[in-house]
Parts: structure tokens; C-alpha cells; sequence
């Protein structure tokens, strides 16, 4: 065995198995040398870039590292690729892989999905096993776009359960995201909402309205206080603090909001107003994306509370 095939040798074995082009012309074999390794069963092609030991066993996880091989970099496992890396329950590692690349590179591959994005900033970025791959919100994102509620209910339980996201840090990437035409965002967001409603308990944006009052030293409301009754329908509020009028209005997650609920938020504004509350609306975005404004406007509403309460 030349020098040249014991480098080869060490690649491949660090690398289950498999060796790139690039890194065969780099331990010194030209492409002639590698047909010649090939014919002689040193070497099994297995694409355009990547060639295998035929000693070492076929395994799903050393096989998506010679297609990521073949590729070459960037590229990244995604989607039920990923989510099987990250151990989500319900997925298995198996082809037809799925693999992300950026948009401007022309790649495919038969019998495996590539999938094309602008850009996968480094937050939304991950290594397993060796194998790079996007990060476990992303992951879960990116798998809202073809994956049933149930499998995703259940990914998105298990990653919790597994601490491969927080619910914060999920929040933060679902609103850094849903801006970029994401379509299957309001699938995740129908599921989380599905998941709180069967725990029982508040919903996160309400937990981490709370999370955030608490922090700054504010008092703490009262959450789901009825404070009045018009149209035979009793007028309830995510928020209230007590000894105040000051009432807080918590937006939800959902994109757009139908007439009918705009209908209902307007008269409920109104009923509020004329008993002399004053009412503070805050987004999904507001909570998540820019608390410092949140907090500012409490801030003000004390004040002018305050104001009021001493003339």
C-alpha cells in the first residue's frame, strides 16, 4: 500500500467510510489514480465527488455523510433528515435524505430532496455525530411545512423534552423567521396553541408577558379577570393590575386576524374604555422581539396612573 492509499485509508475511516475528491487529489491522488483504485476494488465510486471503502459496512448515517460529501460544502442535513440526527421521536434516518444548500448553487441528487435557502445564519446552525445540520428549532420549523399536526405535536414534545429548544428560544426563531414567506409557521403556531390548550395551563405568550413584568420589578397582574358584561357576553382580559386601571391585551400568534375578530377586539376595547380602563395592546412580536418597547409603555402607563391617582 503506497503512502497516498494509507492517507486515503485514514480519511475514510474517520469519515465512516467515505472520501471526497477534493480530499483524495489533496493526500495525492490524481483523478487517473482514482479510477485506478477504483478498477482495482480499492475504491467503490458512489458519486460524481465521493468514493467508499467497500470494507467498511453500508450504515444510514455513513451514507448521508457521503451524499453531504458529494455535495460539498455548505450544505446541511434538514428536515426529517435532521430531525432523526436530533433523535425527535417519530423519525428515522433513511433515504431519501433531505439536504439544504444555499440558493445559489445549482445541486441534485436522485433519490434524495435538496432543498434551496437564501441564507442559515449560524444561530439556526448544528453538528451531530460529525454531520452538519440545522439546529433544533429550525429543524422543527422547517418540518412544519410538510409534516401532520400529530407528527409535529409529537416533534415538538420531544425536543422540548430532550432540551434541544426552549420554548423562548423557539419563539425567537419563529418570529425572526415567519417574515420570510415560511408557509408552514401558522401549522407550528396551530400546534403549540393545540398543546396548550390540552395542558390546561396559560398560554406561553401569557407566561412570558408574566416572565418579563416579574423581571422588571413590576407588580404581577391578574391574568383572565372578567371586568364587565355587554351583549349578554362577559368581557374578560389577559391582564389586569390591581389597583390600577391599566389592562393589558396579549395578541396572539396568528398572522391576521378575520373581521369577526376584529369586530370582537374593537367592542371589547370600547366596553373597556367607557369603564375607565386603560387598555394596552401587545403582538406575539411586541413580547418576543422587542420587550424594552413593552415594558417602556407599562412604564408610561404607571406614571400616568400615578398622575391621576394623586390629583
Amino acid at each position: 500500500m503506497t503512502s497516498a492509499d494509507r492517507r486515503i485509508a485514514a480519511i475514510a475511516t474517520g469519515q465512516l467510510g467515505w472520501v471526497s475528491r477534493q480530499q483524495a487529489h489533496a493526500a495525492g491522488l490524481s483523478d487517473r489514480q482514482l479510477r485506478s483504485r477504483v478498477q482495482s476494488g480499492f475504491l467503490e465510486q458512489s458519486g460524481a465527488n465521493t468514493f467508499r471503502s467497500p470494507f467498511v459496512r453500508h450504515s444510514p448515517v455513513g451514507d448521508l455523510r457521503g451524499l453531504l460529501l458529494d455535495i460539498g460544502e455548505p450544505c446541511w442535513a434538514s428536515g426529517p433528515t435532521a430531525a432523526a440526527l436530533h433523535g425527535f421521536d417519530g423519525f428515522a434516518l433513511r433515504p431519501p435524505f433531505h439536504v439544504s444548500v444555499l440558493r445559489d448553487r445549482a445541486v441534485t441528487r436522485t433519490g434524495h430532496v435538496i432543498h434551496r435557502t437564501t441564507e442559515l445564519p449560524l444561530i439556526d446552525r448544528a453538528t451531530v455525530n460529525g454531520i452538519p445540520t440545522t439546529r433544533g428549532a429550525r429543524t422543527l420549523i422547517d418540518l412544519a411545512r410538510t409534516t401532520d399536526n400529530n407528527r409535529l405535536t409529537t416533534a415538538l414534545d420531544s425536543g422540548l423534552r430532550d432540551g434541544l429548544f426552549s420554548e423562548a428560544s423557539l419563539h425567537e426563531r419563529i418570529v425572526a423567521l415567519r417574515t420570510s414567506g415560511r408557509y408552514g409557521i401558522p401549522a407550528l403556531l396551530e400546534v403549540i396553541q393545540g398543546c396548550e390548550i390540552t395542558r390546561g395551563a396559560h398560554s406561553w405568550l401569557e407566561r412570558e408577558f408574566l416572565r418579563l413584568v416579574t423581571t422588571a420589578g413590576l407588580p404581577r397582574p391578574q391574568c383572565q379577570e372578567v371586568l364587565a358584561a355587554r351583549r349578554d357576553r362577559l368581557v374578560r382580559v389577559d391582564c389586569r393590575f390591581a389597583g390600577t386601571n391599566i389592562v393589558v391585551e396579549l395578541l396572539g400568534y396568528r398572522f391576521h386576524r378575520s373581521p369577526a375578530d376584529l369586530r370582537r377586539d374593537t367592542e371589547r376595547a370600547s366596553v373597556l374604555a367607557i369603564e375607565g380602563y386603560t387598555v394596552l395592546q401587545f403582538t406575539y412580536e411586541h413580547v418576543v422581539a422587542d420587550p424594552a418597547w413593552v415594558l417602556r409603555c407599562l412604564g408610561e402607563a404607571f406614571a400616568v396612573c400615578g398622575r391621576h391617582n394623586d390629583a
